[in-house]
């Protein structure tokens, strides 16, 4: 289980260009475009970005947490006892899924293959 770590920070926006002007402005983060409903954060600290394609609800942040064995991941969330609220499904860069911890957090495991 040590493969699994916090790997990236996901916000969700409801104006993308609003956030990502203020976390320049304020932090003075750089950006990477990945198109007008993604952008990734350069000199944050850590690696993330800003979401506003509505993955997650606007004004939330999203932990994702990286894994070599996404398949392996996904049945040991589940029999600790997360609920998936979105199977795994493919996106630039891996394959994903979201869980919620029976706390009520909702993260995301991902995994390159």
């Amino acid at each position: 289980m040590a493969d699994l770590k916090i790997d990236y920070v996901e916000f969700s926006s409801g104006n993308i260009a609003a956030s990502k002007d203020f976390f320049a402005q304020a932090f003075g983060w750089g950006f990477i475009d990945y198109g007008p409903g993604y952008q990734a954060f350069a000199d944050a600290g850590i690696d993330g970005g800003i979401d506003g394609g509505g993955q997650a609800a606007a004004g939330t942040a999203l932990v994702i947490v990286k894994a070599a064995d996404l398949d392996a991941a996904l049945a040991r969330v589940e029999a600790a006892g997360g609920v998936v609220t979105k199977p795994i499904f493919s996106f630039p860069g891996g394959r994903r899924f979201h869980f919620r911890e029976p706390g009520g957090v909702e993260l995301v495991v991902w995994a390159e293959k």
